[in-house]
């Protein structure tokens, strides 16, 4: 395989591994994520978290919320190098609100890849703030 495909691979892996963080599941999340203390997390409710503590508590928090619903990555583009690379997508989907109303998400996201013992993991993800999304978790 190709390191495009490679990355390609690992983006799918991190957008599935997303959509069961919505559910509840950590584990996809937590395979994904680099554990190192450089990882970087700046979501759509304006936090910058670094390091990996930081960036699982905040997804402890966030699969407890359980938001449901499902996130796309649309209109991807790819950078590969030989052992970094990033995705460039529009995230797009639909989650629910505190209230069990659908919430219709479209942000810009960033994720950057590190290449750790043979696998892609991410070290940074990147969105646009999403002040509709932050309305309806926090009501």
């Amino acid at each position: 395989m190709n390191i495009e495909k490679e990355l390609q691979a690992a983006n799918e892996h991190f957008y599935r591994a997303l959509n069961a963080m919505f559910t509840g599941d950590l584990e996809p999340m937590t395979a994904i994520w680099s554990h190192g203390e450089y990882v970087t997390d700046m979501g759509p409710f304006g936090d910058r978290l670094t390091g990996w503590k930081a960036v699982h508590e905040e997804f402890v928090l966030e699969a407890a919320m359980k938001l449901g619903g499902k996130i796309v990555c649309k209109d991807l583009h790819i950078y590969a190098g030989t052992d970094m690379g990033y995705t460039v997508c529009v995230e797009e989907g639909e989650n629910m609100s505190a209230e069990g109303k659908p919430v219709f998400v479209s942000h810009r996201a960033t994720n950057i890849f590190h290449l750790e013992n043979g696998l892609w993991k991410l070290v940074h993800h990147q969105t646009d703030l999403s002040p509709q999304l932050e309305k309806a978790v926090s009501i």
